[in-house]
């Protein structure tokens, strides 16, 4: 049964521990094996926590015997981008700044994780201090993504994502700070969540953007996404029971998200879109240019507190660094104290009009991405190509984040491509609702 096991959702894992019918150190260990094996898992995972997950497996097989699990995931193991501590392991968040860095505490949330019997099996790689959508990191490795192993995976959760995809956990724990959850589970035909800042306890990561970092996971379901999501927080995972797209009032956001969409995702999407009209979902177009303008605002909001915070590690040794990241992180020191003031006052502005123009729907969907994942070797030989790719692999994602919002990614069907569903700030438990209607008229 273990190579059925390495394709299975969290969900049906845990029900397959409940049942009897899978071992917990069985699972663990089929899953250490499979990355042992696996050509290019060098490319994927930073390093494995083997120990850790044969030790925690063990007491999941314990707590079964006893009839004590301490949750319906309680067994299952997971994948940590190199971002969250881990006690005792290195934790280098992709970059040659921080090499050598090992905490001495687990993250919070992954202190929760293990609270409800996850099994943790290493850290997976990502893009260097998470400050790119693309995954493209010469500084450790580069995941490929499942669909062209020539391509990046997306990032900045490059790792996470290609875990799951690979067949090499059932599920990775990934951060968002400008769509880096939601990039490569689309590029990986995953589905993916973006949570509401402040939602998920950030205690214990690296930091890129404090305004903007969330956390979430990497899946092969919104069922998983939702127990996750529970798991995560140390709380109770949102009911899905009964969910319906049938009378579901969704709005189509056509400000920017469509502007020089290549053909495939577009495709995917009006595909995806259909779908969801033949379910008896209800979609409209909507046109709204507080979107456009709180684009504009990216540079300045993102850039100047990511350089702000990292400033004086970088400019200590910048040859450490990749320059396409440098470069970005530089990027935020031609603003000004006021600037930034000043843009966020109007965010703050603009995020109040996009709630008041969205109250009457259930949800806002467009593309995740208007590209598909680019080419490996042309990202490192073509700065243009870097730096159009990152920014446009970026810009549908980053609207949840400038507003504020929550959001979730679902494969549509067409290779590399995702639908996004944005929910107010804090409805994650209504988003989820509405993902598992979408995804069973998807599917």
């Amino acid at each position: 049964m273990a190579p059925a096991w390495l394709k299975q959702s969290a969900s049906e894992l845990g029900r397959g521990i409940a049942a009897g019918r899978i071992c917990p150190v069985d699972l663990a260990e089929a899953h250490l094996e499979a990355i042992k094996a696996h050509p290019i898992a060098h490319r994927i995972y930073a390093r494995t926590t083997p120990k850790r997950a044969r030790a925690e497996a063990m007491a999941a097989r314990a707590r079964v015997k006893a009839d004590q699990r301490l949750g319906p995931l309680d067994g299952v193991p997971l994948s940590w981008k190199d971002l969250f501590d881990t006690a005792g392991v290195a934790t280098e968040a992709g970059s040659a700044l921080l090499k050598g860095r090992v905490p001495a505490k687990d993250a919070e949330v992954l202190r929760n994780a293990t609270a409800a019997g996850l099994v943790c099996l290493g850290k997976t790689h990502m893009s260097e201090l998470a400050f790119s959508g693309l995954g493209y990191n010469p500084i450790t490795e580069t995941p490929p993504c499942i669909n062209d192993e020539g391509a990046v995976s997306g990032g900045s959760s490059s790792g996470a994502a290609a875990s799951v995809a690979f067949g090499l956990a059932p599920a990775g724990i990934g951060s968002d700070t400008g769509g880096s959850v939601r990039i490569p589970a689309a590029w990986n035909d995953l589905v993916g969540l973006k949570t509401t800042l402040g939602r998920l306890p950030v205690t214990g990561t690296v930091p890129l953007c404090a305004q903007f970092d969330t956390i979430g996971p990497l899946c092969r379901s919104v069922e998983d996404a939702a127990r996750l999501l529970g798991v995560l927080g140390g709380s109770a995972a949102p009911d899905l029971t009964g969910a319906s797209a049938s009378g579901l009032r969704l709005a189509v956001l056509e400000t920017a998200a469509f502007d020089d969409i290549r053909e495939a995702p577009a495709e995917g999407f009006a595909a995806a879109r259909r779908r969801l009209e033949r379910a008896g979902a209800e979609i409209d177009p909507l046109v709204l240019p507080e979107v456009g303008e709180a684009l504009s605002l990216s540079a300045i909001l993102f850039a100047t507190e990511a350089y702000g915070l990292w400033k004086a590690r970088i400019e200590a040794a910048p040859e450490k660094m990749f320059p396409e990241i440098l470069e970005r992180f530089r990027g935020g020191s031609g603003f000004s104290g006021a600037d930034y003031v000043a843009a966020w006052a109007r965010l703050r502005k603009l995020r109040a009009a996009y709630l008041r123009k969205t109250a009457g729907y259930d949800a806002v969907i467009l593309p995740t991405s208007p590209i598909l994942p680019p080419n490996l070797e042309r990202l490192g030989s073509d700065h243009g190509y870097y730096v159009t790719e990152n920014l446009m692999a970026l810009r549908n994602t980053r609207i949840g984040n400038l507003m504020g919002l929550c959001g979730l990614t679902l494969p549509t069907g067409t290779p590399s491509c995702g639908m996004m569903i944005l929910a107010a700030p804090m409805q994650e438990e209504r988003l989820l609702r509405i993902g598992a209607a979408c995804e069973a008229a998807l599917t």
